[in-house]
C-alpha cells in the first residue's frame, strides 16, 4: 500500500489562519500591527520570487509588511547600517534579509548584525544556540521548524524514535537535529562522508532529507513505514524539451512504496517555511510587546 501523503499545503494554510486570527488580536491589544521588515539585495529573480510570496503572506495575515529593495553595487556598509535603522525601529518585530547576498558582501556579518530578537529567519549565532541549549526564547529556522509541526502532526509523541537527518547546513540540517532531540527523539546527522548512507537511512523511523541533491534517497534506503521528510527543491529537465519539473531529495515513486508517509515534492515542506515565518513574527512580536507567547503556535 503506498505511504500516506502528508499535506503540507493543508498545514500550512491551517497555521496561517491560526497566525492571522491571533494577529488580529495583537493589533488590537497593541494598537499597531506585527510588522515584518524584508531586505533583498540586487535582482535575482528566484529570490524576488520569494519576497513577494513572503510579503503577501504577511499582508494576508493583518501583518505590517514593510520592503526595502537595493541595487546590488549597494555596499556592505550601507546594508548594515539600514539593518540598524531596522533594529532600532519599534514598528518592526521581524528581519529577513534574503539571501543569497551579493558575492561582494559577507552574509555572516550581515546576518551577525540582526538583533537576534528580531531575527525572524533563526539563523544568528545566539539563536542557534538558544536552540542548542533548548532555551523556549530561541527564534528557530523556518523550514526545519515547519518539519517537525508536520512531523507532530502526523505521529504524535516522537520520543524514542530513531531520526536520521541527511544533510548538516546550518539553514536546515543542525537545527533539525536539535529540534528532533528536543522532543526525545535519538538523532543520527549523515552527510556526504558517512560510511554506508543507505544502511544507515534504512535504520531510521524518522528520516529527513536535506542535501541538496535530486532523488538521491532511493527507495531501497527507506525503512518499511518510516516517515520521509523531503527538504529539497530541485529543478530537473522534464520529459518536454525546454520544459523543467521540480524533484525532491527523495525518489519519490520508490520511497512512496516502501514508507508509511512522505511529504511530496512540491506541496510538501515548501509551504509550511513562510508559514512558520509568519508564525515567527507574530512571536516576536509578542514578546517585543511584553505580551505572553500566543498560543496555539
Amino acid at each position: 500500500m503506498p505511504a500516506r501523503r502528508i499535506d503540507g499545503k493543508a498545514a500550512a494554510a491551517a497555521l496561517r489562519e491560526r497566525v492571522g486570527h491571533l494577529a488580529s488580536f495583537f493589533s488590537a491589544s497593541t494598537g499597531r500591527p506585527a510588522g515584518l521588515a524584508t531586505v533583498l539585495v540586487g535582482e535575482d529573480p528566484a529570490s524576488e520570487v520569494y519576497i513577494r510570496s513572503k510579503r503577501a503572506a504577511t499582508a494576508e495575515a493583518g501583518m505590517e509588511s514593510v520592503h526595502h529593495a537595493l541595487s546590488a553595487d549597494t555596499s556592505e556598509a550601507e546594508l548594515l547600517a539600514l539593518v540598524e535603522r531596522l533594529n532600532a525601529d519599534p514598528a518592526v518585530d521581524g528581519i529577513l534579509v534574503q539571501l543569497p547576498l551579493p558575492g561582494h558582501m559577507d552574509s555572516a556579518r550581515v546576518i551577525a548584525a540582526i538583533d537576534p530578537d528580531k531575527d525572524v529567519d533563526g539563523f544568528h549565532v545566539v539563536n542557534a544556540g538558544r536552540l542548542a541549549v533548548g532555551d523556549p526564547a530561541a527564534l528557530v529556522p523556518c523550514t526545519p521548524l515547519g518539519c517537525l509541526h508536520l512531523l507532530k502532526a502526523e505521529l504524535g509523541d516522537l520520543s524514542g524514535r530513531h531520526a536520521v537527518v541527511i544533510g548538516r547546513s546550518n539553514i536546515v540540517g543542525k537545527p533539525m537535529a536539535m529540534l528532533l532531540l528536543g522532543e526525545s527523539c535519538t538523532v543520527t546527522i549523515a552527510h556526504s562522508r558517512t560510511r554506508d548512507l543507505p544502511a544507515l537511512c534504512r535504520e531510521a523511523d524518522i528520516l529527513v532529507a536535506a542535501v541538496g541533491r535530486p532523488e538521491m534517497v532511493r527507495g531501497e534506503w527507506v525503512k518499511p513505514g518510516a516517515t520521509v521528510i523531503d527538504v529539497g527543491i530541485n529543478r530537473v529537465p522534464g520529459v518536454e524539451p525546454g520544459k523543467s519539473r521540480l524533484v525532491g531529495d527523495v525518489a519519490f515513486a520508490e520511497a512512496e512504496q516502501v514508507a508509511g508517509a512522505i511529504t511530496p515534492v512540491p506541496g510538501g515542506v515548501g509551504p509550511m517555511t513562510i508559514a512558520m515565518l509568519l508564525r515567527n513574527t507574530l512571536v516576536a512580536a509578542h514578546r517585543r510587546a511584553g505580551l505572553a507567547a500566543p498560543e496555539g503556535l
